[in-house]
């Protein structure tokens, strides 16, 4: 049985790596792709990961408001009120494959990104609990990256303020 499983996972791990290079390649090959791959990478903690899943998995990313684009992705809470009744706001649905990769951006984004990080201390200095100060994270990164593709703008943190104010 061991040796069934370790075969099997070996053929896992070429599947994934035959997978990361041919994805590699499109992009390469494709000027659009290449380009917004390099626009993605600027910004501190955005890897190879998040920029390859954004290309792959949100083309709408540059063309939809800051609103939308959270609602797309699911990191915009949503309320569960009925009549005078107020539930708590949740998060679910959504491109989760987008969500579950951008979650772990926003992890290493809090550490750093200088943008994201100073968001994240000060929710949780002001009493938010963590997991939801990380989702608040997640919505800032993805609106900073939504921003950036539309207005072809490489990082830098004044430029990208900026353009959230405008946004």
């Amino acid at each position: 049985m061991r040796k069934s499983l370790k075969t099997h996972i070996a053929f896992l791990e070429r599947e994934r790596q035959r997978t990361d290079t041919d994805l590699a390649e499109m992009i390469r090959d494709s000027a659009v792709w290449r380009e917004r791959d390099a626009l993605l990478r600027t910004v501190p903690g955005v890897g190879p990961v998040l920029s390859r899943t954004l290309i792959a998995d949100l083309p709408e990313l540059g063309r939809l408001s800051r609103r939308a684009i959270a609602k797309l992705v699911d990191v915009a809470p949503l309320s569960r009120d009925s009549g005078t009744l107020r539930g708590r706001r949740f998060v679910q649905g959504g491109r989760a494959t987008v969500r579950g990769v951008l979650y772990m951006a926003a992890l290493v984004a809090t550490k750093r990104n200088p943008t994201i990080h100073a968001f994240y201390v000060r929710l949780v200095e002001t009493g938010k609990p963590k997991k939801l100060a990380l989702i608040a994270c997640m919505r800032k990164l993805l609106t900073i990256l939504n921003t950036m593709v539309r207005t072809h703008t490489t990082w830098h943190v004044n430029h990208v303020t900026e353009a959230l104010v405008i946004a």
